[in-house]
């Protein structure tokens, strides 16, 4: 066994260094040989040994005696230590790949490849004055029972279905909208829109895209993404709203009487409460294949869902 963990740290170190790799070469002489049932030879087991109780011979004799008496066992030990950390950082690895965090999907404890957790950072919900790493989970998140005819829904005839829930105001929302636009263009997957008041005065931008999307149903997606692109504080404030309109040779009044509508704002209104029906927690919330991603993720993410990479 020190032959093998030998083998593992010289090797890496040979990248580097001619030295250790005629030390890499030892070591594999000597697990050769031990594979097939013969002893080591070389004496490089002994040689490995020597260095460490040297190094421990001048701090401690007791400390080197114990070393020496179990020294097969302490080989094990961190033998069996190296293995478990490269599997750990492997699986950290691939979970970053997959999911955008070292710790699985949605989860926000520290991962080392995204220190500051901007993978898993959301708006919450009801909460108007701060964004940050909500510690929950995927799991209660599901589509069950929700209603979402009313919504704007790009219709490929795919076997894929995204959702995209979102808030204009939300820095989240804003920084994945694109993303998800690129996927939908790409693997031309189904694709739902829901708008989701999570930071500031935004049901008004909801109650403006429901009338659009249902008078102007192919100018809908510039319109909703010229929102999600454009300086949020000018696409925030309602003063716009008719400016915006007109860049799109939008009816002013027609909109804006759909808008203001009793009807309008029942239906915007019951879009809310078919959305809380997901138990979502913060936005963005985007479901693909029924599967639930918050925060927005790194785009290998999204379209590996796509592609059905995940697997555990």
């Amino acid at each position: 066994m020190p032959c093998l963990l030998a083998l593992i740290v010289f090797g890496i170190m040979g990248i580097f260094s001619a030295s250790h790799r005629a030390l890499a070469k030892e070591a594999f002489s000597c697990i050769f040989r031990r594979v097939t049932l013969r002893p080591c030879n070389t004496g490089f087991q002994e040689k490995i040994k020597g260095k460490i109780l040297s190094k421990l011979l001048a701090r401690s004799i007791f400390l080197a005696k114990m070393v020496n008496k179990h020294y097969e066992i302490l080989s094990w030990i961190f033998f069996i230590l190296m293995v478990g950390s490269t599997v750990w950082v492997g699986r950290g690895i691939y979970n970053f790949y997959v999911y955008g965090s070292c710790n699985g999907l949605n989860a926000s404890g520290f991962c080392a490849f995204d220190p500051s957790g901007e993978n898993n950072k959301v708006t919450g919900i009801g909460d108007d004055s701060s964004c940050g790493i909500t510690p929950k989970t995927e799991e209660s998140l599901d589509l069950l029972g929700v209603d979402l005819s009313t919504f704007p829904k790009i219709n490929n005839n795919s076997k894929d279905e995204v959702v995209f829930i979102g808030c204009y105001a939300c820095d989240y929302s804003r920084k994945a909208y694109p993303d998800i636009e690129k996927l939908i263009e790409n693997k031309n997957a189904n694709f739902t829109f829901a708008h989701y008041p999570a930071k500031g005065d935004t049901t008004f931008l909801a109650n403006i895209g429901y009338c659009v999307y249902k008078d102007y149903p192919d100018k809908y997606w510039d319109f909703n993404n010229y929102l999600f692109t454009t300086e949020k504080d000018f696409v925030l404030n309602k003063s716009n709203a008719d400016k915006i309109l007109t860049k799109f040779n939008f009816d002013v009044k027609k909109v804006n009487a759909c808008a203001n509508s009793t009807e309008t704002k029942k239906v915007v209104e019951n879009q809310v409460k078919e959305l809380n029906k997901t138990n979502l927690y913060g936005t963005p919330t985007i479901f693909i294949n029924d599967k639930a991603f918050v925060g927005p993720k790194p785009y290998r993410v999204y379209r590996s869902a796509i592609n059905k990479f995940i697997f555990f």
